[in-house]
Order: C-alpha cells, then sequence, then structure tokens
C-alpha cells in the first residue's frame, strides 16, 4: 500500500508562518521555565493508524499544530525543526493539519484526527526527535471504498460514457478510468447519504488519486421536487499519487430540509488528441 504524504479557523499562509514566533514568544514569558537558550524538537514526519472498519491508513498530513504545557506554539509545515524556550519536563499535544481542498494558502486542523500527546524531557540547546502517530477520533463515522471487497459502493451515473475498471497494482486494488476515442465524460457517484449532520457539523470527502486530467468533485443534493447539482472542488491532475481532503461542510449544512445528497467524480476530456485517465482509491465520506 502506497503512502502519502477540533478546532482552528481556517489559516492564511502568510499569517500561518508569522505568527509561529508571535505565539511562541508571547507564550513563553508567561510560564516560569522560561531560558534563553532554546530546546528542540524535531518531526520529520508522522504516521496514521486505523482499525478495520476506517479503511486505508494513507493520509496527507503536512502540518502539525503545537502546545507546550496546553500553550499554543503555533503551526509548523513539515518537515519541521521547532525551537522552545522551556527546559525539563514538558506536555506536548501535536495536532495534525492539512490543506483544506488541496489549497496551500488554507490550512487547517483535521477534525477527524486525535490529538497526540507526549510528556517529553528537554535540554536547552539539544534537539528530541519525535513521531506523532495519528488516528481517527473515536465519534468519527466513516463510509469507505477501497476495491478491496466484491462490489463497490460507488457506481457510474447516466451522465458517465464509460466504466471505471478495478485493477491490481503492487497488490492493491483501485479504481482505474481511462477516456479514449469518441468518448468525453466520465462521472461516479457514492450512494445515497440520508441525514448527514447539519449546522456547520463537518463533514469531508477523503480520496487518493493519481491524473493527468482535472477532475470535478461534487454533490447531487435530492429534494421532494428536484435534484440540485453543486460543483465544488476542482481537483488537479498530480503524477504520483495524492491524497486531497475536500470540505463538504458548507455545501451540506446548506442543504437544508434535503432528502439525500450523494457526492461525485466528474472528468470531462476537453482535448480530443489525448487520453484522459484517472486512477482514485480509498474513497471515504467522514462526518
Amino acid at each position: 500500500m502506497f503512502k502519502l504524504k477540533n478546532t482552528h479557523p481556517f489559516v492564511n499562509i502568510r499569517t500561518f508562518f508569522i505568527s509561529i514566533i508571535i505565539v511562541s514568544l508571547s507564550s513563553c514569558e508567561k510560564n516560569e521555565n522560561i531560558q534563553e537558550i532554546p530546546s528542540y524538537i524535531s518531526i520529520e514526519y508522522v504516521n496514521l493508524e486505523t482499525i478495520s472498519n476506517q479503511g486505508s491508513n494513507t493520509h496527507n498530513i503536512t502540518d502539525v499544530w503545537l502546545y507546550v504545557n496546553d500553550q499554543f506554539r503555533g503551526a509548523y509545515e513539515l518537515p519541521a525543526t521547532i525551537p522552545i524556550l522551556q527546559k525539563d519536563s514538558n506536555n506536548l499535544k501535536i495536532f495534525a493539519g492539512i490543506k483544506d481542498n488541496g489549497i496551500t494558502s488554507t490550512r487547517v486542523r483535521y477534525h477527524f484526527y486525535k490529538s497526540y500527546e507526549k510528556d517529553v524531557f528537554l535540554v536547552e540547546d539539544s534537539v528530541i526527535e519525535i513521531i506523532p502517530t495519528f488516528s481517527y477520533t473515536n465519534n468519527s463515522i466513516i463510509e469507505s471504498e477501497n476495491f478491496e471487497g466484491v462490489g463497490t459502493n460507488i457506481d457510474t451515473t447516466l451522465s458517465s460514457e464509460i466504466d471505471f475498471e478495478v485493477i491490481t497494482e503492487n497488490g492493491n486494488k483501485l479504481a482505474y478510468v481511462l477516456i479514449s476515442g469518441g468518448d468525453y465524460v466520465f462521472e461516479a457517484a457514492t450512494e445515497d447519504f440520508e441525514g448527514l449532520p447539519q449546522a456547520g457539523s463537518p463533514v469531508y470527502l477523503e480520496l487518493d488519486y493519481q491524473s493527468n486530467h482535472t477532475a470535478l468533485i461534487g454533490a447531487y443534493i435530492n429534494y421532494s421536487q428536484a435534484v440540485v447539482n453543486k460543483d465544488l472542488v476542482w481537483v488537479s491532475p498530480k503524477e504520483e499519487w495524492n491524497k486531497i481532503y475536500i470540505n463538504m461542510t458548507k455545501t451540506v449544512s446548506e442543504a437544508i430540509n434535503n432528502n439525500s445528497i450523494k457526492f461525485y467524480l466528474n472528468i470531462f476530456r476537453s482535448d480530443t488528441t489525448e487520453d484522459a485517465w484517472m486512477k482514485f482509491d480509498n474513497l471515504k465520506i467522514i462526518y
């Protein structure tokens, strides 16, 4: 299986890094065991652990949000070596950060991963290496499709001119779609979800993919008298496998009195001289 590389508001990329220094210095002033020579923690990478009903452990955690003794010390892009103006025994609490909707300038703590907590003994001018391991929160509801079972819980829609096939690469099953010749449109959708949480309660779609063509993620919202199509996020082509976290919260919360909602993946082949293809796997709806 491949590896890919709640709650604070969205963080603009410029203030994301500027705040690191400001918050760290101001919070250190409130603690007693301050020192002039910093200690350091180093985080090169992180892990994600899942259990059987949570799907694959692929992730794209790009940042960590650090608290020292419950004081916020900033958000850091990985890999990171973080100076801390404290020593001796300290409690670290680390939250996983992602790029919301795959956008570099919009970084958030991910609602559905538990924090990682560790007591460490800090020594001035020394580096402590930490490898945080995250897991999904206990109350996360996860509907996943990894194409490993018999049948799938996603299917092509009436708009699609072709179907996807399930193939095996390196012992891992995944979905593959190729649009060529006189075909132009591929579209597949999840099953209908009834009673998704609203009032701002987080809802996300996770997807691992590799492609040579832009794809659209959207939602079909079923009402008693109509079906509303909501275009949500354009997914950029990626030569290597990538995971994207798509925030469905606003769309679901605004769909007042819906009967059900299903999410779709659409590819429209605009260039008739080049085939369009996409591989995708580990699709999860999480709420």
